[in-house]
Order: C-alpha cells, then structure tokens, then sequence
C-alpha cells in the first residue's frame, strides 16, 4: 500500500470520539457535582423524619429519632444524661418552637476541618430564626448545635 493507495479520510470517526469524548467528561461532571450537593442528605434526611414526627405529635418516635434507638423504651437508663421528660420540655408544645406546625430542611453545612457531623439547618413555623441540628454522621443521633 502506497500513499495513494490510502483510504479516504472520514471525519465522522474523529468527530464521533470527540462526541463520546465530550459525553464521558460532562457526565462525570454532573455525577461530581450531584455528589457534592447532596453530601449530607442522609444526616437532613433523619432531622426530616424527626420534624415530621414532632408535626404529628408523635414525641416518643421524635426521641427514638434523636437518640437513634427506636427501641428506647426497653432501656430508658441508657439515655439519663437527656431522659425523654427534659426532651419533651424542649420539643413538645410548650418548648421553644411551640408545636411545630410546618418545617423546612433548609440546608446543611460540615464545620471547617471536617469533623464528625454535619450542622442542619431548619425554618420551623415559618418563624425568621432558624434552628440548627447537630447530626452525628457516625451513628446519626441528633444534639443542639454546638454553633
């Protein structure tokens, strides 16, 4: 085969890897960036469960929540450094939110340097302050922010 016996030149070839090219970068782009935005959305997801059980007036599954132990119940002296009745002085109708009629994950943030949770933030019947969850990412319990 001699150069002028070489095949014709189709740009289709050139152009189709360019396409996949483009393609493989602008998806693995958009994974990145779907990544990044929902990072901590399994810690919003549990204070979304707990706010929807304070809405519904369920104290005792908001607890469970809190504390990540569903079955608190059977073992309530594993939990004296915060018992269910100073929870319910907090949370229940005549704590500092009253009772929670409508909630709103609003974001959430990890402190500089990483850290062992994620700050939540929450609008609570509609009110201007926010409330801020700490959420433990190790086994998801839920404290007052300490920010």
């Amino acid at each position: 085969m001699t150069l002028l016996d070489a095949k014709q030149y189709d740009p289709t070839v050139g152009r189709r890897r360019r396409n996949i090219i483009a393609t493989v970068v602008v998806v693995i782009l958009v994974l990145v960036w779907l990544g990044w935005m929902y990072r901590n959305w399994p810690e919003e997801r549990v204070v979304d469960q707990f706010f929807a059980a304070l809405q519904n007036s369920d104290f005792e599954k908001a607890y469970g929540i809190w504390m990540h132990d569903p079955n608190w119940k059977q073992h309530p002296e594993k939990y004296s450094q915060y018992p269910f009745n100073d929870f319910y002085r907090d949370w229940g109708p005549g704590g500092e939110w009253g009772k929670i009629k409508s909630y709103k994950v609003y974001g959430s943030t990890s402190p500089r340097g990483g850290g062992s949770g994620v700050i939540v933030e929450v609008i609570i019947n509609d009110r201007a302050e926010h409330d801020r969850l700490w959420v433990q990412k190790s086994d998801k319990t839920l404290t007052f922010s300490p920010f």
